[in-house]
């Protein structure tokens, strides 16, 4: 389960945390939500969302964030790097072959103290390749 400190655990945040530690298909507030309810069916999508903020600022999720794309929430706090599909958004878990792998070891950038830093992939997932418009065959988005 995701590390860091909790500030309060609350019976919602505790199934929350719980089932988006479960899914790794990093999901959206609302994809979080259809999931939630079916443990807790009177939650609201405002819990949701305001728990999720909790957790975040808690460092207890990470929050993932795109330009021009619903923002996604990842349960795995473990060092990893994340890799997105540039056609339908979907988002795989990349983990280091050395858990000190960094993409560079920087000592100085503009004068900032590196405290951490995100690395993200991005290209066109498998399935997505799979329905590139080929002579003789129509383009389906939704795989």
């Amino acid at each position: 389960m995701a590390t860091g400190k909790l500030r309060r655990n609350t019976p919602q945040r505790r199934v929350i945390l719980e089932e988006l530690c479960q899914l790794k298909s990093h999901p959206t507030a609302s994809e979080l939500y259809a999931v939630v309810r079916q443990r807790l069916p009177r939650i609201s999508l405002g819990t949701v969302y305001r728990n999720l903020e909790v957790l975040h600022e808690d460092s207890v999720i990470r929050k993932m964030e795109f330009a021009g794309a619903e923002t996604r929430f990842d349960g795995n706090m473990e060092q990893h790097y994340h890799v997105r599909c540039t056609e339908c958004g979907r988002i795989e878990d990349i983990f280091p072959v050395d858990q000190d792998q960094t993409p560079a070891q920087p000592v100085e950038l503009a004068g900032f103290q590196v405290t951490g830093y995100r690395l993200e992939y991005f290209g066109i997932c498998p399935g997505c390749r799979k329905m590139e418009t080929f002579p003789g065959r129509q383009t389906n988005p939704t795989h």
